[in-house]
């Protein structure tokens, strides 16, 4: 009685349907690269803080102590217990500001991202599906934009457009655009002259089908592994143009623009600096961590025994 009963146990723990093996087999995967489980605990947390900013934050982000200027963080001489970070020149706590300042660094990466990834699968799509001048045309596009650094378009971009957050998303995503764009391309184009592809287009299904339904979900891999990429890029792009001044602006408290204002005071308050540094540091190594477990869990031929 004893052993059915371990026995129906184990056979209830086991996944019985297709998806819920798929699910297993890729957190089984993924769970074998420590430094990806790392980096989702990591971002996990980050994206907690986020949301509940209002509860974990100690202070508002724009509230101004006037007889804590440039206050050192709480183990330094001459910190408050109550500034764990310290302050920056105009007594603003600088944890409260790297706290809500994770949501606009979490927002810009998700809004680029979507952006990018969306019309790069549809120009990829096109692209690789009806081949001739559809794909010299939209190929020859994404190969001028990749000629420029990333960087240097995305300030000309803002320059045209003006500076400010939605400007630098917008131009960001223009910029990730192509990555996703031949990505998509080549994914279709291996994937067109497959049987099951055939077999549908002998089954009389539209171009849009054929496109959207047959095609593309079989091509969702790589975009994923491609898109995690690309979040921790746009994150790095708006911080560095938020730095040049180009992308969110005073008193945002965006990570890129609290280290622009506060690069002055780099030698007399070294942690005004660091800090939105470190913020930066850590969110982008957590994101790539995790882009590089995906990338092993999801290619077959990374996966490891």
């Amino acid at each position: 009685m004893t052993d059915q009963t371990a026995g129906e146990n184990t056979a209830a723990t086991v996944p019985t349907g297709p998806r819920q093996r798929a699910l297993a087999e890729f957190w089984h995967y993924y769970s074998m690269n420590t430094g990806a489980v790392i980096g989702l605990v990591v971002f996990t947390l980050l994206v907690l803080m986020a949301v509940f900013a209002p509860l974990v934050a100690p202070h508002l982000p724009d509230e101004q102590f006037r007889d804590s200027l440039l206050t050192p963080p709480a183990w330094y001489e001459g910190g408050k217990s109550t500034f764990l970070l310290g302050t920056d020149a105009v007594g603003r706590d600088i944890l409260s500001r790297l706290i809500y300042g994770a949501r606009y660094s979490l927002f810009i990466g998700l809004i680029v991202v979507v952006f990018a990834l969306s019309s790069g699968i549809v120009l990829g799509v096109l692209a690789g599906y009806f081949r001739g001048w559809v794909d010299a045309l939209i190929m020859r596009v994404m190969d001028i934009i990749l000629a420029f650094p990333s960087l240097l378009l995305a300030l000309v971009l803002v320059a045209i457009l003006g500076p400010g957050l939605f400007n630098a998303m917008l131009a960001i995503a223009l910029v990730l655009q192509p990555h996703f764009a031949r990505l998509t391309r080549a994914a279709v184009m291996a994937e067109k002259n497959r049987e099951y592809v055939v077999s549908a287009k002998v089954a009389g299904a539209s171009h849009i089908r054929m496109m959207l339904v047959t095609i593309l979900p079989n091509c969702v891999a790589p975009l994923i592994v491609q898109a995690t990429m690309s979040f921790s890029n746009a994150i790095l792009e708006a911080a560095a143009l938020g730095f040049l001044g180009m992308g969110a602006q005073p008193p945002t408290p965006e990570w890129g623009t609290m280290l622009a204002s506060a690069r002055e005071f780099i030698l007399r308050a070294p942690w005004v600096v660091t800090f939105p540094g470190l913020a930066i540091l850590i969110t982008v190594l957590a994101i790539n961590l995790i882009g590089d477990g995906l990338r092993d869990a999801l290619d077959p031929k990374l996966k490891r025994s």
